[in-house]
């Protein structure tokens, strides 16, 4: 199976989880390497594409790794400025088949690099180690007689790393012209970025789409994140009972899910079906279906009929907008107050479910002014209704030489932590 390099958003926890559920929902086999949270290197079987970019929510990146060598070797021809480490690092990139790719793009080649480091004591030296790689694939590139340019920028920037809007604007995964050095603690790859995610068909689908909530909305990169991890596929059907103006229920459409919305506000309803249509034509989903409908969580099953669905998404009230950090019994008093209200939906949820389908939940997360977390107690509802907790990682998911396996695999929820709010979410899964 080859090596594909994964370069995780902000959340990379997220975005390790999502891509399992995602690769595990298609039955694709394979095998995390190594991860933290800069990159992931991962071992998948052929025929996994590039194109899967566009269906995951939390991946910025996707090399194909072209070369590995010890991360010892990288640190000897840089912290220790040993020249012939630097020469086994420019011969393992001459060898690798990337400067060949990006030789066949253009007569004049612009290609940039970009510096993946998970080691503290090279991370400093990102800069230096850029400026080498550069060098090296300019000096191949002469060689085969090819004028090249080398996409540098300023130096006040955080990190020695194209961003995915430059590599997009350049069109560098077009012209293979982007190198990956992902440094691991370990081992590091040298890759060729063949993916990059597309920020703007996400911000399309968030601020021009015909109606909008903005203090209530879930982002759509979110959103995507939880139809992935329901193991939603297309044919499957996704409901999202507190559908508001339809983020979520938009994304799995994308996936090409037969979708339900539910919401009691009917202005919601109005709205979501404004925005399905505006996804259908936008991206030619004229093959999909969806239907929205008024009605109380409490009456759902009536509306949508028993084990009628295969995969629940949904993201409820969490509370009020608030201001400023709440004191921890202030946000006890918020959980409780919403605690009848999720109670009621994950009765309903059971019961419109097929068995063996998903459940994929928004819950309050609330950071107190002491700095403990306040949570709700929803674990002990949903397993005595029949519910079994689904852990977003398991041992099976990594080689055996993976390091820091255990504060994943203890992980039963993935927390997603938002400055600009004071409430933020814990997402859970869970089957029936």
């Amino acid at each position: 199976m080859p090596t594909e390099l994964f370069i995780s958003g902000k959340n990379w926890k997220l975005s390790l989880a999502e891509l399992a559920s995602y690769l595990k929902a298609r039955e694709t086999k394979f095998e995390v390497q190594f991860f933290y949270k800069e990159f992931f290197a991962i071992k998948v079987e052929e025929g996994f594409g590039a194109f899967v970019i566009d269906d995951l929510g939390g991946t910025i990146k996707i090399g194909e790794a072209k070369a590995k060598l010890p991360t010892l070797i990288v640190k000897e021809a840089f912290l220790e400025r040993n020249k012939q480490a630097q020469s086994q690092i420019a011969a393992s990139i001459a060898t690798s088949g990337i400067v060949d790719g990006m030789a066949k793009s253009a007569e004049k080649v612009l290609f940039g690099v970009s510096v993946y480091c998970t080691e503290k004591t090279p991370r400093p030296l990102s800069w230096v180690i850029q400026r080498f790689i550069g060098s090296t694939v300019k000096d191949e590139l002469a060689g085969y007689g090819k004028k090249s340019k080398f996409m540098g920028f300023s130096k006040d920037r955080r990190f020695a790393q194209l961003s995915h809007i430059e590599v997009l604007k350049k069109n560098l995964v077009e012209n293979k012209s982007e190198v990956l050095l992902c440094i691991g603690k370990e081992e590091t790859w040298v890759a060729t970025t063949v993916a990059v995610h597309n920020p703007f068909e996400f911000q399309k689908r968030d601020i021009y789409k015909p109606n909008q909530r903005t203090i209530f909305g879930i982002p759509p990169r979110l959103a995507k994140i939880m139809v992935n991890l329901s193991a939603c596929k297309p044919g499957k059907v996704l409901l999202d009972p507190f559908c508001g103006v339809g983020t979520i229920l938009q994304e799995a459409l994308l996936a090409r899910a037969k979708v339900v919305g539910v919401d009691v506000n009917p202005w919601c309803v109005k709205a979501a079906n404004e925005n399905l249509e505006w996804i259908k034509r936008e991206y030619n989903l004229e093959d999909t279906e969806f239907r929205v409908v008024q009605g109380d969580i409490g009456r759902l099953t009536e509306k949508i009929g028993q084990e009628t669905v295969d995969c629940v998404v949904t993201e409820p009230d969490l509370g009020p907008a608030l201001r400023q950090v709440p004191t921890g019994p202030y946000a006890l008093k918020i959980i409780q107050k919403l605690e009848p209200l999720y109670f009621t939906f994950v009765e309903e949820a059971y019961r419109v479910l097929q068995n063996g389908g998903r459940l994929v939940l928004v819950t309050p997360y609330i950071i107190t002014r002491s700095g403990q977390s306040v949570t709700m107690p929803i674990g002990e509802k949903l397993e005595n209704l029949g519910f079994r907790r689904i852990q977003p990682f398991s041992k099976d998911m990594f080689s055996k030489d993976a390091i820091g396996l255990e504060e994943l695999i203890d992980a039963s929820s993935l927390v997603e932590v938002d400055e600009r709010h004071k409430i933020c979410r814990e997402i859970h899964i869970y089957q029936k």
